[in-house]
């Protein structure tokens, strides 16, 4: 007799082929800081809300024009407020009673001529790195690193900042001249603009506030009756 051949088992058992692994969002950030700052960015509570705008190209895309336009309005800004710290330092006063050449005023008006033109600087590089960027580099950004993380939120949080500086600068400059006055109602008007000012910024940042702690608070759901 000859050598048997090898039996060859068959195995019946299906193959179960695996889905393909998802691409986890970056870690969530526990720092109150780094919350602000993404409320602050893109109005999101945390960056994984942030995360889902970047899942589908129509998403980013309505992110990008919403992005764009908020630089485009912060250029905006920033060059009307260029332009009249730049009449105000270049021209004296033509009224006695509204003196701003003085040091305090003058320095004032300059900060803010100088803040007006970092805020244009930077709102420009933020919307060319907007308009020529794809959401698959920004999704390997935010997983690279924390740092990369704050860069990105940064250059959208940058540029209003120093358009509400120089903004504050010019208004300061302003309120300065009006109440080291000699005429009283050149200080009275001062000071009403003063408190309907102060009245204004108070508004916004409770507004702010409370879309924030909004924004934070778990929605609970509806048991039915």
């Amino acid at each position: 007799m000859g050598p048997r051949a090898p039996q060859v088992i068959k195995d019946d058992t299906a193959v179960k082929v695996l889905p393909p692994r998802r691409e986890l969002p970056p870690p969530e950030f526990t720092s109150l800081v780094m919350n602000v700052l993404i409320f602050l960015a893109f109005g999101c509570s945390d960056l994984h809300d942030h995360w889902n705008s970047l899942q589908s190209d129509r998403a980013f895309e309505a992110l990008r024009r919403k992005l764009c336009s908020i630089l485009g309005s912060t250029i905006t800004t920033a060059s009307v407020l260029l332009a009249i710290s730049v009449a105000f330092v270049s021209t004296a006063s033509p009224v006695p009673y509204l003196d701003y050449s003085t040091p305090a005023p003058y320095c004032l008006l300059f900060m803010s001529l100088m803040l007006a033109i970092i805020a244009i600087l930077t709102s420009g590089s933020s919307m060319m790195r907007w308009l020529h960027t794809d959401r698959r580099w920004i999704q390997k950004q935010l997983k690279q690193s924390r740092f990369l993380v704050v860069f990105h939120l940064l250059s959208i949080i940058v540029p209003i900042f120093f358009v509400v500086c120089s903004l504050n600068c010019l208004v300061s400059a302003m309120m300065t001249a009006g109440l080291s006055s000699h005429s009283t109602a050149s200080r009275a008007v001062t000071v009403f603009c003063l408190i309907i000012y102060v009245l204004n910024i108070g508004t916004i940042l409770m507004e702010a506030v409370w879309k924030y702690h909004a924004r934070r608070q778990p929605i609970s759901p509806t048991l039915p009756c």
